[in-house]
């Protein structure tokens, strides 16, 4: 896909992807989306991942295009906060010019990956969700990639949301459903109301510092085993 500084085909292209994007059925295949067309979408782009970074410089790749991501990601864990990703936590967009000019970066360097654009798709004050496109020359992220990445990343931020929304209440649902057997089938045993049977279900739960919904299941999987 061609660069799209401005016009109609970055119209064209944000629409397409964004239909892609919430066609996805879960927040990873979301994301896994992501950066796949972020090769496409973003001018200069090769590789790029998605990470999550805690406060602390705890941080995970959740997606990624290859095993290059991969590879620089992984090796960046454990490290030191380096003022790129430090910058996020106060700016949507973070970006290396050159790995082999600045210090510190010779884990990208070593890979060949000598650009680098961050952008964040999710914050809050302990966590970071952050889109990296890659490049293996120097200076590929001028400010045309920047505004494309942004315009990008604010699509797949809305998707990501909507992907969550739809497995919560996914979730949420199916939950309903667990505790409603499992009240169901303590009402048959005991021969109790559903209100005494939920209360009973409540108390052992936190009787056995156990989730509601995980008892629920245990009970409904013993009871359909015998």
């Amino acid at each position: 896909m061609p660069r799209f500084p401005v016009g109609f085909e970055l119209a064209e292209a944000l629409t397409v992807a964004s239909q892609q994007l919430h066609e996805t059925p879960t927040p990873h295949n979301t994301l896994r989306t992501a950066v796949r067309l972020a090769v496409h979408i973003m001018p200069g782009a090769e590789h790029a991942g998605v990470s999550e970074i805690e406060r602390g410089n705890k941080f995970r790749t959740l997606a990624w295009t290859d095993d290059v991501v991969r590879s620089a990601e992984a090796r960046h864990g454990g490290r030191e906060p380096h003022a790129h990703w430090e910058q996020l936590w106060h700016s949507p967009v973070a970006r290396i010019t050159d790995s082999e000019a600045g210090d510190g970066w010779d884990v990208l360097s070593a890979l060949g990956l000598r650009s680098a654009l961050s952008l964040r798709l999710r914050a809050d004050r302990r966590r970071l969700t952050v889109l990296t496109a890659y490049a293996r020359k120097p200076g590929a992220f001028d400010e045309d990639a920047t505004r494309i990445g942004r315009l990008f990343t604010a699509h797949v931020s809305i998707a990501l949301d909507s992907a969550t929304v739809r497995e919560q209440l996914t979730e949420a649902m199916h939950t309903r459903d667990l505790i409603g057997q499992a009240t169901g089938i303590l009402m048959e045993r005991r021969g109790i109301d559903a209100a005494a049977a939920f209360e009973s279900l409540v108390r052992a739960s936190q009787r056995e510092n156990v989730k509601l919904r995980d008892l629920a299941r245990e009970i409904v999987g013993a009871h359909n085993s015998t």
